[in-house]
């Protein structure tokens, strides 16, 4: 059965549905009739005005590109027998803000280390110097996913379609944010992939969450765009909760103040970090009202904690040398 699938790739209600449904059914597309689209869209965005996805502005209305010439000559190809030119993927890179037309996805596999050092720096060669930075997490004074107030954006001015490019300079000063930015791009670095977060980490607690971002920071000035000067946009950012560290299927507590290995990954993105702007990453413990709040003390159910079982926790990173946390980015070279 001809098939396209159809991935945003800033999509706030499911970021790895298609990507994963990709992955499971091309080994078996025998006739090569799966496709795959990628846009710079929230969910269902691709229907709509797409010229912009919050402040972050495409060049060009995407979502009326992509109805022109990938959705109506793949449905007037299979429903009318009308000659067809859709590549087999048909992905939007965002940084460059252009089309691409691709024989598969990824394009490249999340194998170059982006690494985090002591003095809070990235770079792609381990620190000698090795780490832990701390902070402290506190369940009363979680970190938000979204500035407050909420401002009115999106579909029935809903600020909800467009959280996922939130400026994140609003928690970059918080003192339970860890924020590493590495140095201004001289040359372009191109990701096309999912990357992977390999975090070293300790708690105080017996149960912790853990939330990584890597971000595009804009320059301090952006010509014709005055609002995007300094941004800090989020190219991809998920969490996970530790208490699945060893089995997603079986809750366990976390030993305190031991530095433990977190691998997992972010969802899928297709991007140019550009000449003149700088890579970020965040680390934080808390998402909310986005996720519960991890109560930080292990408890069979998190919906069943009582008050007494929310705790600060001290959360060491352990950062610099070959075992210390890093990103693995799907590097295009």
């Amino acid at each position: 059965m001809p098939t396209m699938l159809v991935h945003s790739l800033w999509d706030q209600e499911d970021i790895y549905g298609a990507p994963a449904v990709w992955n499971a059914l091309k080994p078996l597309d025998k006739d090569g009739k799966l496709y795959l689209s990628m846009g710079p869209w929230f969910h269902g965005q691709e229907i709509e005005r797409a010229d912009a996805l919050g402040p972050v502005r495409w060049d060009s209305d995407t979502g009326k590109w992509w109805r022109m010439h990938v959705l109506a000559p793949f449905l007037a190809h299979y429903l009318y027998d009308a000659p067809m030119d859709v590549a087999t993927v048909t992905a939007f890179q965002s940084g460059a803000n252009a089309w691409q037309r691709l024989p598969g996805w990824p394009t490249a596999r999340a194998e170059t280390r982006l690494y985090l050092s002591a003095d809070q720096s990235l770079g792609f060669a381990p620190h000698d110097k090795t780490a832990q930075l701390d902070y402290l997490s506190d369940p009363a004074n979680p970190v938000t996913y979204m500035p407050r107030p909420n401002k009115a954006v999106g579909y029935d001015n809903n600020p909800w379609p467009t959280w996922l490019t939130s400026d994140q300079r609003t928690v970059s000063s918080r003192p339970d944010v860890l924020t590493f930015t590495g140095p201004v791009l001289d040359r372009p670095v191109t990701i096309a992939g999912q990357p992977t977060v390999h975090l070293v980490a300790a708690t105080s607690g017996t149960d912790s969450d853990w939330v990584v971002k890597l971000i595009d920071v804009y320059p301090d000035e952006v010509p014709g765009d005055k609002a995007m000067g300094g941004y800090e946009l989020a190219v991809g950012m998920d969490i996970f909760r530790g208490r699945y560290r060893e089995s997603l299927s079986q809750a366990r507590p976390i030993t305190p103040n031991m530095a433990l290995t977190y691998d997992f990954a972010l969802p899928p993105a297709n991007h140019v970090f550009l000449p003149g702007h700088r890579i970020m990453v965040q680390i934080q413990s808390s998402w909310f009202p986005l996720y519960d709040r991890n109560p930080q003390t292990f408890v069979p159910s998190i919906i069943d904690a009582k008050p007494g079982d929310f705790v600060r926790a001290t959360q060491k990173i352990s950062v610099g040398g070959a075992d210390g946390t890093y990103i693995n980015l799907p590097v295009v070279n």
